[in-house]
């Protein structure tokens, strides 16, 4: 691959971290006055069935986009890049009208499987989304394969700023017409639809010349070849999405199993339902570790696919390597922050100090995510799918069968560690499966052992600056200076330590945002 390509990477790389961060900020910046407006029962309400829509929107926007973008590079005729966009909009047209239809007829059995039958209409409203994302899915695809991730970015952007609107104005109307939880959460799901709905506009002209058919005129249709694609759809598409969709799963099984296993527990279903919510703060946060080392997970497959096709072995390694080094290291930095900050954090986004054990466990799950969309990545582009499937089954699978014990003994924390233990389980069947340069990537004198020592310094440097200037967490305003004190602390003491102790090589601190800048002050400072 020539430097001129790569650099079109990179930037492409770029573009999306800028507007995957936006879309997460809102994604979790509207949650804290949804929350402080409908209190911990009306933010369970909504996040029992977030996930449902989470994992359509990761269909439309990070499981099947990327998939469809491996294989449009994988082409070379424009022609051939026509037939399959055409023919994933077909059999996703049919697989969302599935779905959609499901829901519809299910909803009511669904909301009594979460042992809440109110949250039927909630299901009803989010299941209209699926309708729109086969045409999402396919042009999102279409530009990440041709390398142009600003069509993508933008209509992301677009998505989520009229959800989080729609979001707002329904909790805001809630309380003006003294509307209950449920009926808030159902008008809030609406923005499900008409964000999907903007995103969907913004990208009709862009992909008009893409589904213009450029090939001959032929009578009939290729059955064959709507089945090999199907397949591929399914196998290959399906894995990417369920690894897109890790936690989000993981989120829709609490979303069944929590609120059971605290009233099992003993706690009454209104507190059940209130310590849920406190809980589902996690989400949050998560998302907002997690959007670096996800924006370069989608946008490098294309890439590590064409490099390993022109058999460029060498730039496949350095790809895959910078993937893995800067996916975990960025994560482990911003969940250690977390961790250490979470009751400041906690009070200053949602007014208490509530659940903070749980919170701080479930942050783990942070740099665990990364690493495995980051192996899960470099083993797509050597369509390696079966057996990286069967490892995060079996880790749903474990979820599954222990998160409702879980609850039942340690409540909240109980579902934290269900959580973590889960993606572990996940992780370490991956890494068995990965090749050696992924290992190597990872080698313990190399990076990992550099990357816990860094994190254990800005951990205890972070909690030394609290003790010093110690602000309290008696409001809101003192939580805020805290968490300020800390994140300055802690970025300076990473990035310091990175640089001196060369956690990221030249290459790979050129591939991050501001690297460049970075590495010229650094010098500066030597001299």
């Amino acid at each position: 691959m020539q430097n001129k390509q790569m650099q079109n990477l990179m930037k492409g790389a770029v573009v999306l971290s800028i507007a995957s961060f936006i879309a997460k900020v809102l994604s979790a910046v509207y949650r804290i006055p949804l929350q402080n407006m409908v209190g911990n029962t009306g933010f369970y309400v909504y996040q029992q069935i977030y996930p449902i829509y989470g994992i359509g929107m990761t269909f439309a926007l990070s499981g099947f986009p990327v998939y469809i973008s491996k294989l449009v590079a994988e082409q070379t005729e424009p022609a051939e890049q026509t037939k399959i966009l055409r023919q994933s909009f077909a059999l996703l047209g049919i697989f969302g009208a599935a779905i959609f239809i499901y829901l519809q007829i299910k909803a009511p059995a669904i909301a009594g499987a979460m042992a809440d039958p109110a949250l039927a209409p909630l299901i009803e409203m989010v299941s209209f989304m699926f309708l729109l994302m086969p045409f999402l899915a396919v042009t999102r695809g279409y530009f990440q394969g041709i390398f142009n991730m600003i069509p993508t970015a933008t209509s992301q952007v677009a998505e989520q700023l009229v959800r989080v609107v729609v979001i707002i104005l329904a909790a805001w109307l809630s309380l003006k017409l003294h509307w209950s939880v449920y009926e808030m959460g159902t008008w809030a799901m609406t923005g499900a639809f008409f964000g999907g709905l903007v995103a969907t506009i913004s990208l009709l002209k862009p992909a008009e010349r893409a589904f213009v058919w450029r090939g001959p005129v032929t009578k009939g249709i290729d059955w064959q070849s709507y089945k090999g694609l199907a397949k591929k759809l399914l196998i290959e598409g399906g894995s990417i999405c369920l690894f897109a969709s890790l936690i989000v799963l993981l989120q829709l099984i609490d979303s069944f199993t929590v609120k059971k296993g605290l009233v099992l527990g003993g706690l009454t279903d209104a507190a059940a339902k209130n310590l849920k919510g406190v809980y589902d703060r996690a989400q949050p946060l998560v998302q907002l570790g997690l959007v670096i080392s996800m924006a370069f997970s989608s946008t490098l497959i294309p890439s590590l696919s064409q490099a390993r096709q022109r058999q460029q072995d060498q730039q496949f390694r350095q790809v895959a390597e910078a993937l893995i080094h800067i996916s975990l290291g960025l994560s482990a930095a911003a969940a250690t922050g977390l961790m250490v900050l979470m009751p400041q954090v906690n009070v200053f986004l949602f007014g208490d100090a509530d659940g903070n054990r749980a919170l701080v466990w479930y942050m783990f799950s942070i740099a665990i995510i990364a690493l495995i969309n980051a192996c899960n990545s470099v083993l797509q582009s050597l369509d390696q799918f079966y057996k990286t499937t069967i490892a995060l089954l079996v880790g749903i699978a474990v979820k599954i069968m222990i998160n409702q014990w879980l609850v039942q003994h340690f409540q909240i924390v109980g579902a934290s560690l269900g959580t973590v233990i889960s993606l572990g389980v996940v992780l370490y069947l991956v890494l068995r499966q990965s090749p050696e340069l992924v290992k190597n990537a990872l080698a313990p004198k190399r990076f990992t052992f550099k990357l816990l020592l860094i994190c254990g310094m800005m951990w205890l440097a972070v909690k030394i600056a609290l003790d010093i200037t110690h602000f309290g967490l008696m409001t809101r305003g003192a939580a805020i200076m805290s968490t300020g004190v800390g994140i300055t602390v802690g970025v300076l003491v990473f990035v310091g330590l990175a640089l001196r102790w060369q956690l990221f090589t030249i290459r790979e601190w050129l591939t991050i945002p501001g690297g460049r800048q970075l590495l010229r002050l650094s010098k500066k400072i030597k001299r």
